[in-house]
């Protein structure tokens, strides 16, 4: 099986540039998972680069489980600040000329601010917190960091919901850096945001989650776990953290502050009914025998007092 990493012949830069029709359909097969890596934009600018990772319905499970999963590794690995976005695809439609015209339609609709709107926004919610009483502050930090959420990644947990989809979604936080863009001629700038994406959606059995899991980085994982319990059976949805030792020591903190946050927008915006939250170490700690001790624990039967005999009576 082909080195996912393993690089095809490079594609002219006319065919990249924004302002011409892209579209990646010849170079794609209906069974072959690839990455992209694209120059859209003058190499002058702020991360001239996007990264497109096409993961086709019809490519073997060994391979989509592998392209998913590592896909935002390779951005970090390269440099996450030299790309601008990155695209996850499934079909080759969505590649085409017409499929990058809605992309980018729907990306300008998120219309990145001036900096006199930067500095306006900053001064009023300044303005708004001085206002409001220090309860109320220690309120909003205690409820946890709110973080938006990609539509890839939501589009898997309302699968998961509905028992259409996977059984496992990863969320992964995956920083964004500042950047300066020009829109209309006029100077906008991106503000710096973390946002929760989709690392990778897969089946698998209660048995493989501590493979399939990151074992290097901090994820947020739902998974359905379908078992039986009294003689019937239950398909529970599951959050689990893992927050490997190694990881950065950003990393930590941003998961454990944002773990919360994850939970209300899947059941907010997704419809999932969270029935059990699961913190581990690493995804070795997660095994059928922890999470149904978890979900279903013994409940010791106490015996009743008995008063001691009282001596010479049998």
């Amino acid at each position: 099986e082909r080195n996912p990493q393993a690089p095809h012949n490079p594609l002219p830069l006319h065919l990249l540039l924004r302002h011409r029709p892209l579209s990646l359909t010849p170079h794609l097969t209906p069974k072959t998972a690839l990455y992209i890596l694209l120059r859209r934009y003058p190499s002058d600018e702020n991360a001239p680069f996007i990264a497109v990772t096409y993961v086709p319905d019809s490519a073997p499970v060994r391979q989509k489980m592998l392209f998913a999963s590592t896909r935002l590794t390779l951005v970090r690995e390269l440099g996450i600040e030299r790309f601008r976005e990155t695209i996850f695809a499934t079909r080759e439609e969505e590649l085409s000329a017409e499929g990058f015209k809605r992309h980018d339609k729907h990306t300008a609709l998120e219309a990145p601010l001036t900096e006199e709107e930067v500095s306006l926004g900053e001064v009023k919610r300044k303005e708004a917190e001085e206002g409001r009483g220090a309860g109320e502050r220690r309120s909003h930090v205690s409820s946890g960091v709110s973080m938006p959420i990609t539509d890839e990644a939501l589009g898997a947990l309302k699968g998961l919901a509905g028992e259409s989809g996977d059984n496992l979604v990863q969320l992964v936080c995956f920083p964004f850096q500042r950047k300066v863009l020009r829109v209309n001629g006029k100077q906008k700038i991106n503000i710096p945001t973390e946002t929760m994406e989709l690392a990778s959606s897969s089946n698998v059995p209660v048995g493989s989650l501590a493979t399939t899991i990151s074992s290097t980085e901090p994820r947020y994982s739902f998974y359905r776990f379908t078992h039986t319990h009294g003689g019937s059976e239950t398909s529970p949805i599951l959050f689990i953290y893992t927050c490997p030792s190694g990881s950065k020591i950003k990393e930590r903190m941003l998961y454990a502050a944002s773990s919360r946050s994850a939970v209300q927008v899947a059941e907010a915006e997704a419809g999932i009914k969270v029935e059990k939250k699961i913190e581990a170490g690493t995804p070795e700690d997660v095994t059928e025998e922890s999470i149904l001790g978890d979900l279903h624990p013994k409940v010791e039967v106490k015996k009743a007092f008995e008063r001691p005999k009282r001596p010479g009576r049998k």
